[in-house]
């Protein structure tokens, strides 16, 4: 549970990752980002099931891709690189947190989205890139 004034979301919540973890380990900032060759300060998660399932689909690995629940362990925030900035008043329900979530569970199984939608976002993003728009504010 957040210990922020203002409670953001009460979840569930979700991270959607390719990294093999177990039920009661931690989830870290300042470790690999599955969307960019640096470390991250912050860990990011959702409360939408769409969102976790994007982390997961396009997390740059060649591991199974998963989606864990996850409890946050302390205060969390609004993601900036999405709330405001792209889709105004957080409706993806995602953010971040600089200290570790703590997966609760595994989801068995989701429906993935077509390989033509994940090839869609991937071209989206490259474009992005090109464009030198694919910044996140970390």
């Amino acid at each position: 549970m957040t210990h922020n004034k203002e409670v953001l979301d009460n979840g569930p919540f979700f991270h959607g990752t390719k990294a093999a973890l177990k039920v009661g380990d931690f989830l870290e900032p300042n470790y690999q980002s599955n969307f960019q060759n640096k470390k991250s300060n912050y860990i990011y998660f959702t409360a939408t099931l769409e969102a976790a399932k994007w982390g997961a689909e396009l997390a740059s690995s060649n591991n199974k891709e998963r989606i864990y629940i996850i409890e946050p362990t302390d205060e969390f925030e609004n993601d900036p690189n999405l709330t405001d900035k792209r889709f105004p008043g957080n409706p993806t329900r995602s953010y971040r947190s600089q200290s570790p979530l703590k997966i609760v569970a595994e989801l068995g199984s989701w429906d993935r989205h077509t390989e033509e939608q994940i090839n869609h976002m991937l071209t989206s993003l490259e474009e992005l890139k090109k464009q030198g728009k694919n910044i996140i504010y970390d």
